[in-house]
């Protein structure tokens, strides 16, 4: 009988991937309600191996079972997160191609679109409503366009000005209530519905935009501003991370850093 366990080189690569994948998943559902499911379907399997161990056989059996009926409700309660796992997955596949063959034939095949906008008009229409403290919520698209997302709303497209999107988001227009969508430098559409963020552990002190914010960028690559109703605050959010409390400075500061300075003044 061996004395020691002869590991291979594979086994190695085998657990440190079963482990990234665990963490990967982990990140994924952290914050939301789907956390509590998932801990309980871990226990039940390890349950279930420690039972089958100990040969506990009519035991064994109803725990095998449950696992493999088990398998279809967990695609039916993570449908959510599934989507979202492949979403970035392939989001992340489609940059790496990008980046890595920026002048190549990817390029061509692909045909990266152009993600400048006017941002100066945007950052003064933002400072305005900051001030006077009108809520907006505004979606600047990167690659993915949101098609489905600019159905829902009333199409515009508009050259990108200040007095317009201010006048989107009066309190008193139609409008309003909803997201503004700038894409290929023109304000795409208006009162946009978009998916709200199902993590429990937003701050609560935020509302419906700001979980709005979240929940598109993290389906898609769009970027976000948010100015808030109640404070008149300012915040961003991107890869379903949200910045709040930017002054005037930092959010000008942030889109040039995101998209590109030069193209910013293009359209003029």
């Amino acid at each position: 009988m061996p004395l020691f366990i002869n590991v291979r080189l594979a086994d190695i690569i085998d657990i440190l991937l079963v482990a990234y994948l665990l963490y990967a998943i982990y990140k994924l559902v952290k914050g939301s309600v789907a956390i509590n499911i998932l801990a309980g379907l871990l226990l039940i399997y390890f349950i279930w191996k420690i039972v089958d161990l100990f040969h506990m056989r009519m035991l064994s059996e109803i725990l095998n079972q449950f696992i493999s009926v088990g398998v279809l409700a967990l695609i039916i309660v993570f449908q959510p997160e599934i989507r979202k796992f492949l979403i970035i997955l392939g989001q992340q596949a489609s940059t790496s191609i990008k980046k890595n063959s920026r002048n190549g034939f990817f390029k061509k095949l692909f045909g990266e679109k152009t993600t400048s906008f006017d941002i100066d008009e945007v950052v003064e229409a933002c400072e305005n409503m900051a001030n006077s403290k009108t809520g907006a919520i505004i979606v600047i698209t990167r690659n993915n366009g949101l098609e489905e997302e600019v159905k829902t709303g009333q199409i515009i497209n508009a050259v990108i000005s200040a007095p317009l999107i201010e006048s989107i988001f009066y309190k008193n227009n139609p409008l309003h209530d909803g997201a503004l969508i700038i894409s290929d430098n023109k304000i795409k559409a208006a009162r946009c519905v978009l998916p709200i963020t199902e993590k429990t552990s937003f701050p609560a002190d935020y509302g419906l935009r700001h979980r709005a914010g979240m929940g598109i960028t993290e389906q898609t690559d769009a970027y976000v501003i948010i100015v808030s109703e109640q404070t008149g605050k300012i915040a961003v959010a991107k890869e379903g991370e949200v910045r709040f409390n930017l002054s005037v400075i930092e959010l000008k500061r942030t889109l040039l850093m995101e998209f590109s300075a030069a193209d910013s003044q293009g359209n003029h």
